[in-house]
């Protein structure tokens, strides 16, 4: 038994030869993306057409793979074409070559300015690569190489594949790729060598012949001529600093003025260096056959004068210097600081010995005071007087980061109004300040909006650029504070002696605008109604206001929540509900006089044994009438009904606004948090039923709503009883709800001019919380306000410069920088990487202006006189601008050709003149006599010299298919390269 079981035991130790090994792995995962990628069978196409590699596009999809533990990553490179019309094609020739054999010979795609290297050194429309994953991993040992070309021969074969497939190895900076591609009974086997130092015989074109057939081995006696295409490429570094305009700025004439377009309210604009560092001129020779030049190291036919074709493309200088940009960047590093101005500047100069608590008393006081605010003459002297008695005490006169005369300057610039008042002897400020015309509409202007900054005409934008400026040239940091600190004691002067704000738009804070714009445009308002008060209070105004303005007669809300009031009604009266901030319009406080509180007495106790609905005794005195409303009568007596002089609703700024909506909405849902939430948004309805009231004695509640919302009164066509029709009035149903605010308003509403009511709108109040808000800025803040208006300014500067270039790409970019400048600067506090790219990107639009500049320069299309040669360059420098590498119409016997030719002739007299004058006297001048007679070339040796070599013929037999064989080989100071495509026939080997 024991000896029977023996052999059954041998069966279980069968080993399993077929388990794949690691390369066989990976050879399948090859197949597999190939397959996935559907490259395997034929590849079919149609002709390539010229110049399409650089205009078409280029697409690649990736994978990875990965080795035993070592991962590739594959990676396909393919020019997208539109789908060939395969019916008639779907079946190539029996002896047809792969595509990628087709196009080594193509000649219509040679050089290429932006391409893969692979598509420069073979012409290949679509290929794969395998290369290492990780960046520092390369493949070095040759056995490896050897490997990984086998793994892709097989997979090749395999699959079907003809695309070509490479494999990347050695250090990924030399860009050493070996491959091969395979067809029916023909395979391409992709070549390189890559040296640093070149032997001498490959420096010129016949050595490059003796190598490409001795690698090809033909056994044919003669050898089939070898088609050529070289390229020889020259480089002009020395710019000579001539041809370009753009000089820097002279900041010590600045505060004159004369600085050549750079000046307070201005933005720079242009690059200080040349924004072009090198001109690469390629002189090509697209299709010469061997024998017809000759090029070896005693003699070259090879003239660049004499090339068909020349093509040229520049070099940009890496971030070249642009004084828009540096004023950004400065600007933007602003919104980092942290410091205070206090902090900045020493102790604050609004503070010295209690006297600010002093002076907001005083300012307090002032409204009981019966004589008028006594008012000096306006000069900037004066304005900028006691905050430098202040600075003094805290610092030595020399510390101050600005001096006088900048200072001086700046807030003339800002501050108008002061200098033509001192100049024509007005003592108060009476005249219309400036800035306050209607603005012009145009697309320019009204960007403001879209960026949330203030109005290229205001003086918030002004003060953006101003800062921006001394940011840069006066003191950076300190000097914004010091100018910022002088800027809100001007803005105290003013409020105390009623000088309206130059600069800024009437009316109430525009939320379309930048928080400091709104906030100055508040302080408006209030010195407005102030100096309103005041020369009312002198004046002794009756009711009625002097210029019959106010009046807002024909509410557009109905503060209940409803809208209301139409356009005949807003006709009639002359003002609609937004104009209520108007310069001459009158302004109303409690007057302490006993005859009005009298008066007042009288009437609430007339007013308070009425009911709902009875009309007011007859008896009392109107007051506070505007004028008749001319179709309405009052429905009891029958009296005219008048419209009352009312109260305005008190201007809100953004932050106002934010904060009132905060309180609404915590007052919850509750009733009792409704009613609460009603009554205080009804102030201004309860202030104009009062007004109402006292200009209509007798009145009811219907007809205040006739007049303040006439929705709200519906009138119906009744027939009586004796037949006639009559029209029938009644209340809206909503005025009829019981409880309703509008009822409980009008009961509680005592007959009150505006003139005696409570102001809805406390401008002193107002006025020292925005003195306030701007003196606790600092500078950080400011800069946070202001960029905005600065990123505002720098896109109208750009504009106005591209105009006078007239360059497509620009205008395109400028429109994507409008575009997201309006989407990051429209909501606060905006991220500061998304406020850098837009910086950068009107930084780009700035270099590019200023290359466009510096070619034109260099070109001398200005000069030019021909107008058609003025178009052909001007022409010439705008594609030299948006396209990589420009053709030159003509070649060197062009406009263009004949320029460039110039500028290298120059360059090279330049080079060759010794570096001092006393060499070239001790040489007795034979280096003038040589630069005489013309011996110094017109052109620098070639810095690259590329060559492109095909040929077919029958490998490896003289029987075998004749086949395509390419070498591509490029030459510069520190590198030399051969990439060799060489087909053979398999059909027998």
């Amino acid at each position: 038994m024991a000896a029977d079981s023996e052999p059954e035991s041998e069966v279980f130790e069968i080993t399993d030869f077929t388990t794949a090994s690691e390369w066989e792995r990976f050879i399948s995962k090859i197949e597999e993306v190939l397959n996935d990628w559907k490259l395997i069978g034929i590849s079919s196409g149609k002709p390539l057409e010229k110049g399409i590699y650089t205009t078409g596009t280029w697409e690649e999809k990736s994978d990875e793979i990965s080795f035993a533990d070592f991962k590739f990553s594959v990676t396909h490179h393919y020019l997208v074409q539109e789908p060939s019309d395969r019916d008639g094609k779907e079946e190539p020739a029996e002896d047809a070559l792969p595509l990628p054999m087709q196009d080594l010979l193509c000649m219509n795609n040679d050089f290429p300015p932006r391409a893969h290297c692979l598509v420069r050194w073979y012409g290949l429309r679509e290929f794969v690569v395998i290369a290492p994953a990780a960046n520092n991993d390369a493949v070095l040992s040759e056995s490896k190489c050897n490997l990984l070309l086998s793994s892709v021969s097989i997979a090749l074969g395999n699959t079907g594949c003809q695309v070509p497939l490479f494999v990347q190895i050695h250090q990924k900076w030399r860009r050493m790729y070996v491959g091969e591609c395979q067809g029916p009974g023909v395979r391409t086997d992709f070549e390189m060598v890559h040296l640093r130092k070149v032997p001498n015989q490959y420096t010129h074109l016949s050595g490059l012949l003796d190598i490409f057939k001795s690698k090809i081995g033909c056994p044919l006696m003669p050898l089939p001529p070898v088609s050529m295409a070289i390229r020889l490429t020259y480089v002009l570094q020395d710019w000579q600093q001539y041809f370009w305009p753009q000089q820097p700025p002279d900041i010590d004439a600045l505060v004159g003025g004369e600085v050549g377009g750079l000046e307070f309210g201005k933005l720079p604009f242009g690059a200080c260096e040349d924004p072009i560092s090198e001109l690469h001129l390629a002189t090509t020779w697209p299709h010469l056959t061997e024998g017809i030049i000759v090029d070896n190291d005693v003699y070259s036919d090879l003239d660049p004068i004499q090339a068909p074709q020349w093509s040229v493309r520049i070099r940009k200088a890496d971030n070249p210097q642009c004084l828009l940009g540096d004023f950004l960047n400065e600007f933007f590093k602003l919104c980092r600081r942290k410091e205070s101005t206090d902090e900045i500047l020493g102790r604050s100069a609004f503070e010295e010995d209690g006297k600010e608590v002093a002076d907001i008393t005083h300012a307090l006081s002032k409204l009981t005071e019966p004589a008028p605010v006594p008012i000096h003459k306006l000069s900037v002297t004066n304005m900028v007087h006691s905050a430098k008695k202040k600075i003094r005490k805290h610092r030595g006169v020399d510390e101050s980061p600005l001096n006088n005369e900048v200072l001086n300057t700046i807030l003339l610039f800002l501050f108008p109004d002061a200098a033509e008042k001192l100049a024509d002897g007005v003592e108060s400020g009476t005249s219309p300040s400036s800035g306050n015309n209607p603005p012009p509409e145009n697309e320019d202007y009204n960007l403001f909006s879209q960026f949330k900054s203030a109005p290229s005409d205001s003086l918030t934008y002004k003060l953006a650029l101003c800062l921006c400026m001394i940011n840069f040239y006066h003191g950076g940091v300190k000097g914004v504070a010091h100018l910022w600190q002088e800027f809100v004691l001007e803005m105290r002067y003013r409020w105390e002696n009623n000088y309206l704000i130059p600069g800024l738009a009437n009316g109430p804070p525009d939320l379309r605008c930048c928080l400091l714009h709104q906030k100055l445009q508040m302080l408006n308002c209030c010195i407005e109604r102030k100096k309103a008060r005041d020369e009312g209070k002198r004046g002794s105004v009756s009711d009625r206001s002097p210029g019959g303005s106010s009046g807002d007669a024909g509410k557009g809300a109905d503060h209940s929540g409803d809208n209301s009031k139409e356009t005949d009604k807003e006709k009639e009266v002359g003002k609609s509900w937004e104009s209520w901030s108007d310069s001459e319009e009158e302004f109303f406080e409690c007057l302490s006089d006993t005859e009005d509180l009298k008066g007042n007495g009288q009437e609430n106790g007339k007013k308070g044994g009425t009911k709902e609905g009875s009309k007011e005794p007859v008896n009392l005195k109107p007051e506070g009438r505007l004028h008749p409303h001319g179709k309405l009568t009052l429905l009891h007596p029958g009296e005219p009904l008048y419209i009352p002089i009312t109260q305005e609703p008190a201007p809100m700024t953004e932050d106002l606004l934010e904060e009132q909506s905060e309180v609404l909405a915590k007052l919850g849902t509750s009733a009792e948090g409704a009613h609460l939430r009603a009554r205080m948004q009804s102030a201004c309805l309860l202030s104009d039923m009062e007004s109402f009231k006292a200009a209509n004695p007798g009145c009811c509640l219907e007809d205040f709503v006739r007049w303040y919302s006439p929705r709200d009164y519906i009138e119906e066509e009744v027939v009586d009883e004796k037949g006639n029709v009559v029209i029938k009035g009644e209340l809206s149903a909503r005025m009829k709800i019981p409880s309703n605010m509008w009822v409980e308003a009008w009961e509680t509403a005592k007959p009150v001019p505006a003139r005696r009511q409570k102001r809805l709108f406390d401008d002193t109040r107002e006025a020292e919380k925005v003195l306030h808000y701007l003196a606790v800025q600092k500078p950080a803040d400011l800069a946070r306000h202001l960029l905005s208006c600065i990123i505002h300014a720098a896109v109208l500067k750009v504009k106005e410069e591209e105009v006078l270039e007239d360059i497509s790409s620009v205008k395109k970019i400028i429109k994507q920088i409008i575009s997201h400048s309006s989407k990051v600067l429209r909501f606060p506090n905006p991220e500061d990487k998304k406020l850098e790219e837009i910086i950068a990107q009107i930084m780009s639009v700035e270099a590019i202006i200023a290359r466009a500049r510096s070619l034109k320069a260099k070109f001398g299309v200005e000069k030019c006189e021909n107008e058609e040669e003025k178009e052909d360059l001007q022409r010439f420098v705008n594609c030299l601008l948006e396209q990589p590498e420009v053709s030159v119409l003509g070649a060197g016997r062009g406009p263009a050709g004949s320029v460039i030719h110039k500028l290298f002739v120059n360059a090279q007299r330049v080079s060759a003149m010794p570096p001092l004058d006393e060499e070239l006297r001790r040489s007795g001048s034979s280096d003038e006599r040589r630069l005489n007679t013309g011996t110094v070339p017109d052109f620098p040796p070639p810095t690259g010299r590329e060559v492109i070599l095909r040929t077919t013929v029958p490998r490896p037999a003289p029987y075998s298919k004749p086949l395509p064989q390419r070498m591509y080989s490029v030459l510069t100071k520190e590198d030399f390269r051969l990439a060799g495509a060489f087909s053979s026939d398999t059909t027998f080997f």
